[in-house]
């Protein structure tokens, strides 16, 4: 076997199973509105009830990510299902792999981030009105903006590296016809 490819496992058509594409899509919806909210709320004006409803969605999903990244990574580690690689060529293969571990890497930082930019905020913030989250650290104010500027650049980095993936994923539906995309959508009966 040449050191450029990998010779498939099977010649089933393979899909992820259910748990697996759902935290996925979920994972990708919620950080497009995380995304989204943050721009949408900067146009308004500070103060308003839209901009701090658009904050605190920000802050509650930002919560419900944090608690998906850790099922999708214990998931990963333990039950869900391992397909063989989606393409026969060694490079694609390892960039493919790069990708996703740089994206689960980037949202980790992303959330801790969220966090500690709040902590040094030094307000409360509440999980969709049930609870407050704990300030556990004492985190110092003058980080504030150190931890806010980390926070936007990383959203950036993500949306970029998230979108480049969305469209290796067209490219290899579209161009190289493969079931690479195929493999992320529930098959129908």
């Amino acid at each position: 076997m040449s050191v450029d490819s990998i010779a498939p496992m099977n010649t089933e058509k393979p899909f992820y199973d259910k748990l697996t594409l759902t935290l996925h899509w979920v994972t990708a919806l919620i950080v497009i509105f995380l995304f989204a909210s943050s721009q949408i709320w900067e146009q308004l004006e500070r103060g308003t009830f839209w901009r701090k409803t658009l904050q605190s969605l920000h802050i509650s999903f930002g919560i419900t990510l944090a608690a998906i990244i850790i099922i999708r990574l214990i998931w990963r580690a333990t039950a869900g299902k391992k397909l063989p690689a989606a393409s026969s060529s060694l490079f694609m293969h390892r960039v493919a792999k790069l990708t996703h571990w740089a994206l689960y890497l980037l949202l980790i930082a992303q959330i801790t981030l969220g966090f500690l930019f709040r902590w040094a905020q030094g307000e409360p913030f509440m999980f969709f009105g049930f609870f407050t989250v704990p300030d556990i650290f004492s985190i110092d104010p003058m980080l504030r903006h150190t931890f806010g500027m980390l926070h936007f650049y990383t959203a950036w980095t993500i949306i970029i590296l998230a979108g480049l993936h969305a469209c290796a994923a067209l490219f290899h539906h579209y161009v190289l016809r493969d079931d690479t995309l195929r493999r992320m959508i529930p098959p129908t009966k």
